[in-house]
């Protein structure tokens, strides 16, 4: 299994960012840190680079589950998901399998967690 869910749209980026925002809030995800990469290696680096924001989502219920059974799986979090602008003018949407990035953490508790999350994760993908 891939450690990504990902999907290439039609949507242009901006389009595409707004969906995925709906997406993931219809599955009870808020959106606590956004990274523009493309601003930040510019005004860091003076390098352009493509459209591309890291979105860091979280569901608070599944957060509060996984910090339950795990205390030290906040440094897993939030789940980013990324939008992107490819060169031949598509847009890419991926977002973080969970289960993938779990395997890490012996707990089976946490990869019930991790899968509810995984399937919420890939259907928003799936949605864009």
């Amino acid at each position: 299994m891939s450690y990504y869910f990902t999907k290439t749209t039609s949507l242009g980026y901006e389009q595409a960012l707004l969906k995925v925002q709906e997406e993931l809030k219809k599955e009870g995800f808020g959106i606590i840190t956004e990274i523009d990469v493309r601003e930040t290696l510019k005004k860091k680096l003076n390098i352009d680079f493509r459209r591309y924001k890291i979105l860091g989502a979280c569901n608070p219920s599944f957060a509060h589950q996984a910090l339950q059974v795990e205390s030290r799986i906040g440094t897993m979090l939030p789940c980013n998901v990324i939008v992107q602008e490819r060169e031949d003018g598509q847009t890419e949407v991926s977002a973080i399998n969970p289960l993938e990035s779990m395997k890490a953490v012996a707990n089976p508790q946490l990869a019930q967690v991790g899968s509810q999350i995984a399937a919420k994760l890939k259907g928003v993908v799936e949605r864009i």
